[in-house]
């Protein structure tokens, strides 16, 4: 049976972290793949427990950093060769040496750009809107006290009646469905 229309999922609270990684990873092991793990700290793991892959910021940096350095050293380039050269002294006009410096610092410049926004990008900020904030018990206890997993409605194996019955089996303190 489709999920009804404006569910987002059904969201189980528990009181121990213990409880959330034990429902978290038989969930995962039943075939379920859109959920997700909330806590008011770091839970690594909730993050393995639901099949957390590695993240790719680091390669975004190295992108970044690459482009950056490649930026500036082909723009020192053109202005020494190309459209501004200046014969002083006899040097060459292409004096690669001189240009490691600011290519070096455009590096470290795009890097930390690119880590910064793609990091943003990758997590979907800024969100200022989740369907979780119309939960009433994960609005107030989420970042306190208490620890969340959420079943998405998207799940193939979502059924309104038989995902609460699920959730239910591993005696939560509530099970609540999260409208849209």
């Amino acid at each position: 049976m489709p999920p009804r229309e404006g569910t987002y999922g059904l969201l189980a609270e528990f009181d121990t972290p213990g409880d959330l990684i034990r429902a978290a990873r038989k969930a995962r092991q039943d075939g379920w793949r859109r959920l997700d793990c909330y806590s008011p700290y770091p839970l690594e793991e909730a993050a393995e427990a639901i099949g957390f892959h590695r993240n790719k910021v680091p390669l975004l940096t190295l992108i970044g950093a690459m482009i950056g350095g490649a930026a500036m050293f082909s723009l020192e380039t053109w202005i020494s060769v190309l459209a501004f050269p200046l014969n002083i002294g006899g040097r060459p006009t292409y004096s690669w040496p001189a240009f490691l410096v600011p290519a070096y610092e455009w590096t470290i410049l795009w890097a930390g750009l690119s880590a910064a926004y793609g990091m943003l990008a990758l997590n979907g900020l800024p969100a200022l809107y989740h369907p979780l904030f119309n939960a009433p018990n994960f609005r107030g206890r989420a970042s306190m006290d208490k620890f969340f997993l959420c079943l998405e409605a998207l799940d193939p194996k979502f059924d309104l009646q038989a995902t609460k019955a699920y959730l239910e089996g591993f005696q939560p303190a509530s099970v609540t469905e999260v409208e849209y």
